[in-house]
């Protein structure tokens, strides 16, 4: 089945296969005449990010870009990526990649306008006010992975490079003025890959959707999100070449990223300090500590839970639930435990401090205290 749509929620989405062709056409109608393409190392040369330029150059707009970007980029990144917009005259940013590429070029958009620095941004309160908005670059998105979702998301993920912490900075402005959907650019992704960032648009929509605070249409898109990925990640996992497949978990990533307006819980406060001390993928990271958060909070959300596994044709209530996402992780290659996936265990007691100071922390059905969540992470390995 071919999927083509435009949509205007909650930004235009020009989604569909080849799309891409109208990279050109996005930025001039947001006012762009030099875009400074941002995204990772390893995609900088990749055919995708080339055509991507190649269409760029050929409609006037040159073929600029810059890739110094790490997998958990920050502030360095980020002022490297600003001297590089300002040294090149640039007037917008077309932000692409996974979430890397997508958050830090979001970034570089909004910090070449402040004189503030970036912490003074995080999501805190209504620090978001101290912007100035008159400086803020127009964005384009283009997502190569479907995982992350940040290409219809008010925030970056930045890692502070001397704390090892990750912090969330927002701004409405963040959100991008186009998106480009177009899931030929994810056919390349490597299995591993397309499990990770699969799994990390399950997570949004998991945690989302068990989230305690009161946001009935985040609760929906959430609900649809997870019945998305359970019948397309497999197939996109196992032929990477089926578009349908990879058009919906395009869609499904979009979904968990609008979703988790409405809160994230444990399983990204125990990832974001993994991701940060260890350097570890991001997705791949929620996957491996799902099951245990499931565990954690299950007095809190198990009624909830069994009517998602009613909705996903999912028997067995909240038991149900939890074996199938155990035989998802295992279908996927996703290890078992952080043990397995590599991380070791001799900085839990840091790793818990961190977690219960994580922004996502305040979402979780049951609350985070230091002895609850060191005891979580001893679960997890």
């Amino acid at each position: 089945m071919t999927i083509t749509a435009n949509w205007s929620y909650p930004t235009a989405v020009k989604m569909g296969a080849g799309r891409i062709k109208e990279l050109a056409d996005a930025c001039k109608a947001l006012g762009m005449k030099k875009p400074l393409l941002i995204t990772d190392r390893g995609l900088a040369n990749m055919a995708i990010t080339q055509k991507s330029l190649d269409i760029l150059d050929a409609a006037g707009l040159g073929r600029a870009i810059f890739a110094d970007v790490d997998p958990n980029p920050n502030e360095i990144n980020l002022e490297a990526g600003i001297k590089a917009f300002r040294d090149g005259g640039h007037d917008g940013v077309v932000a692409f990649g996974g979430g890397s590429g997508l958050d830090l070029g979001k970034c570089v958009a909004f910090m070449v306008g402040q004189s503030r620095p970036v912490w003074d941004f995080e999501d805190i309160g209504d620090w978001w006010t101290r912007a100035s908005v008159e400086g803020i670059a127009p964005i384009v998105a283009v997502p190569t992975t479907a995982g992350t979702g940040s290409e219809v998301g008010r925030a970056s993920v930045i890692t502070n490079s001397k704390t090892h912490v990750k912090k969330i900075i927002f701004h409405p402005k963040f959100l991008p003025g186009v998106v480009i959907a177009d899931p030929e650019l994810t056919v390349g992704m490597p299995k591993i890959i397309t499990a990770g960032t699969g799994m990390d648009a399950f997570a949004h929509c998991l945690e989302a959707y068990s989230s305690p605070f009161y946001h009935p249409m985040s609760q929906g898109i959430a609900l649809e999100g997870m019945r998305l990925v359970k019948e397309y990640l497999p197939r996109a996992y196992h032929d990477g070449t089926d578009i349908e497949a990879r058009t919906n978990m395009m869609s499904a990533a979009a979904m968990g990223a609008v979703a988790f307006q409405k809160g994230l819980g444990a399983i990204h406060a125990l990832s974001h300090p993994i991701g940060a001390v260890y350097n570890t993928h991001h997705g791949m990271t929620n996957a491996v500590v799902m099951p245990m958060v499931l565990k954690f909070n299950r007095s809190a959300i198990e009624e909830k839970i069994a009517r998602a596994a009613a909705y996903l044709g999912i028997s067995g209530g909240f038991d149900g639930f939890y074996d199938y996402v155990i035989a998802l992780r295992a279908e996927l290659g996703v290890p078992e435990n952080l043990s397995a996936f590599g991380v070791g265990s001799d900085r839990i007691a840091e790793l818990a401090a961190m977690a219960i100071e994580d922004p996502s922390a305040g979402g979780n059905p049951i609350a985070m205290t230091l002895e609850n969540t060191t005891q979580l992470f001893r679960d997890c390995y």
